[in-house]
């Protein structure tokens, strides 16, 4: 059973449109990843999903509710933004609780849940320091203890690691995986770096141009691309050029740099292609 589906979501920007017919399930637990190049709607999606734009056709559902018309604050939907977003005059505890005060939580939970973050996130003894006074990596830690404090049905992680260092990114890439994994909340992940998709996601969605081209595992969009453009995205790959020889039943003979291959028939080529 979906936790959340998306069913044929239109968007557009002055009469651009940016997402064409969008359709995909999230289930409960997982890490989903969102992949494509700048500009191919993923971080639309995500802000469609939190509630920070409405779609111009389509159906958004969480846990069986139809959300379009619910604004982003009655959503139970948290985001980790590219630009971390910690109010700077606040402490660390001040940040990671302010969304459990505006939901009129006691200071003494209040507390008690910001020290359990806290800890979560490798940072027990931050409570008194103010974002200035944090590395760039300490800062995304205090980022995701504030939404995950909230215990959100799903959260959206919006690029998180882009602005760390190469080191630092895979050092919070196995952490963040390893919080998920204990915690069982449902991540939705964008990103345009395949390292970050292939390695982090249960199952990824890659898309260009508005529309999806392939939702599979990773070893599935790596090993079975749908298509020579996701195949030359998502990684280092060995391309040949060849021609059709044959076809018998799963087979096709091809002729790739004159050498004849047999190789399984998966995309329904006919003789001469």
């Amino acid at each position: 059973m979906p936790i959340l589906s998306l069913h044929n979501i239109n968007k557009s920007f002055s009469g651009q449109r940016v997402l064409k017919n969008i359709s995909f399930e999230v289930f409960k637990g997982e890490f989903f990843t969102l992949l494509g190049p700048s500009g191919c709607g993923k971080t639309t999606i995500l802000r469609l999903i939190a509630g920070f734009e409405t779609p111009d056709s389509g159906e958004i559902i969480l846990e069986n509710q139809v959300i379009n018309s619910i604004p982003a604050h009655k959503r139970n939907v948290n985001t980790v933004f590219q630009s971390y977003t910690l109010f700077p005059h606040m402490t660390v505890e001040e940040n990671i609780g302010f969304g459990l005060k505006m939901k009129k939580f006691s200071p003494s939970q209040i507390k008690t849940k910001v020290k359990q973050a806290l800890h979560l996130v490798k940072l027990k003894g931050y409570e008194n320091r103010y974002p200035h006074q944090l590395s760039g990596g300490q800062q995304q830690r205090i980022a995701l203890a504030r939404a995950l404090v909230n215990e959100p049905k799903v959260l959206l992680l919006d690029e998180p690691f882009s602005a760390l260092d190469y080191a630092l990114r895979k050092e919070m890439r196995l952490e963040l995986k390893l919080i998920q994994e204990n915690l069982g909340i449902t991540f939705i992940f964008v990103t345009h770096d395949q390292e970050e998709a292939l390695s982090l996601s249960d199952r990824v969605l890659v898309l260009e141009n508005g529309e999806v081209k392939q939702l599979g595992t990773p070893t599935d969009i790596y090993e079975n691309p749908s298509s020579l453009k996701v195949a030359k995205f998502v990684g280092e790959t060995n391309i040949f050029k060849g021609k059709i020889l044959q076809t018998s039943g799963e087979n096709v003979l091809c002729n790739i740099e004159g050498h004849e291959i047999e190789l399984k028939n998966t995309k329904n080529f006919q003789t001469g292609e």
